[in-house]
Formats: structure tokens, C-alpha cells, sequence
């Protein structure tokens, strides 16, 4: 087996994807599967850190449309993703490989608060680290926490886990005519406007020399091959 591209990695995975086909809370067969990903990439040697955004639960953006304020519709949304951090831990401790839920907020009956110190020494120990809590701050995405997190504890790459196999030029579901890109910069990610990720994200990665690698998390084993270099997405770098 050939050795890992990257030594240390933030995943981000979206909450809608844990969801599965019912559309909404947490499919258990979906977060097996992630589990397994998640197990498989981390017995290759690279140490894994994972971001799960909250949208399977509540989106702090659609909740605030119906008249919550924006700050407390986006701390809806964080605790959210605690939640769904919380259920992939439970599924990868459950197969036998240690992990561990580290939250932007203070809360400590259910979580260690997030620090760097402690997410390098779990990370260092073998364990799978979840990032819950996004940023800890409203109007801040899970992909930007993503950015921010990785930046943070010295990860080489940030692996963006979508329903599509890259960035195309338009959305490949509605538009036939679109195409996929094999490597974007930074700036021409966030000029082109691509939904993929927020442009935030983005100009946080180009800031940081991050390079960003969007793949489809719906093929099992995909993480890995990113991972091994074999993986099929896009490069955002540079």
C-alpha cells in the first residue's frame, strides 16, 4: 500500500449527508459508512480531523428567514453540528477506533472545548478529532471553520466531501453542458463563484497556502483514495 499524500488533513463532510435518503436528522447506515471512511483513511497513517456542517438539523440562514435573529438561527446551527459530531464518534468508537469531540463552545458534561494543544496530542495519540461547534461565532460557515481549524493545527490539505465528483463550471445535475475542472487557484475559485464553497473559505485558504480538494463522498473508499493520491476531484491551489 503506498504511504499517505498527506500527513495531517481536515475532512469536511456536510450534515445534509449524513441525512441519507430520508432527507433529514441522522441516518444510521450513512454514518456507518462515513465511520468506515473515516477508520480507513486514518489506518493509512494520516491523522484525520473532522468538520461536520449541521444542515441535517437546522440551517441557521433558513431559520433565521423565519424571523429568529441571524446570531441566535447561527448558534442553532453550531449546536447542530455537535450533534452530528457526537453520532459519528459514537459510530467510530463503536467499531474499535478511539475518537474524540473537541467543541468551539464550553460545554463540558458533553465535550472538551477545542484547543490546539489538545487537538494535536489526540490527533498525535491515533485518535479521529471532531471539530464541533463551527467557529464558535455566527455568520461563519462549517466550511470556513474548516479553513480556519486545519490553518490552526498545521493540517497539508482540506478534503471537501460533496454529492459531485469536483467544481464544474455549473451545476452538472441541471446543466449537462458543464464541466469539470482537474485544478483551480484560489482566486479563480472565488471569481468564478462556485457554490462548492463559500468565498470566504476560500480567500481564507488562499491566505493560508491551503490547498482545497473537492471529491464526492458518495463513492465508498473515496476519502482513502484521496488520501493515496488516486482520488478523482479538483485541486483548488495556489
Amino acid at each position: 500500500m503506498s504511504d499517505p499524500v498527506y500527513r495531517r488533513v481536515v475532512i469536511k463532510l456536510s450534515g445534509e449527508y449524513l441525512a441519507g435518503q430520508q432527507g433529514f436528522g441522522i441516518d444510521q447506515p450513512t454514518v456507518d459508512q462515513v465511520a468506515d471512511d473515516l477508520i480507513a483513511a486514518r489506518k493509512l497513517g494520516t491523522e484525520v480531523a473532522v468538520v461536520i456542517g449541521g444542515g441535517n438539523i437546522v440551517r441557521g440562514v433558513e431559520v433565521s428567514a423565519r424571523g429568529v435573529s441571524r446570531p441566535t438561527g447561527d448558534t442553532m446551527g453550531m449546536l447542530a453540528t455537535m450533534m452530528n459530531c457526537l453520532a459519528v464518534e459514537a459510530a467510530i468508537e463503536r467499531k474499535g477506533t478511539p475518537a474524540r469531540t473537541l467543541s468551539a463552545f464550553v460545554m463540558p458534561e458533553i465535550s472538551e472545548l477545542f484547543t490546539r494543544t489538545a487537538a494535536h496530542k489526540y490527533l498525535a495519540e491515533g485518535r479521529i478529532v471532531l471539530l464541533g461547534g463551527g467557529t464558535g461565532n455566527p455568520f461563519f460557515t462549517t466550511d470556513t471553520t474548516a479553513v480556519l481549524r486545519a490553518a490552526e493545527i498545521g493540517a497539508q490539505a482540506v478534503l471537501k466531501a460533496t454529492n459531485v465528483d469536483g467544481v464544474y463550471s455549473a451545476d452538472p445535475k441541471k446543466d449537462p453542458a458543464a464541466t469539470r475542472f482537474d485544478r483551480l487557484t484560489h482566486s479563480q475559485a472565488i471569481e468564478g463563484g462556485y457554490k462548492v464553497m463559500d468565498a470566504t473559505a476560500f480567500a481564507l485558504a488562499r491566505e493560508t497556502s491551503l490547498p482545497i480538494i473537492v471529491f464526492s463522498i458518495a463513492e465508498p473508499g473515496s476519502i482513502g483514495a484521496i488520501l493515496r493520491g488516486v482520488g478523482h476531484g479538483t485541486i483548488v491551489a495556489g
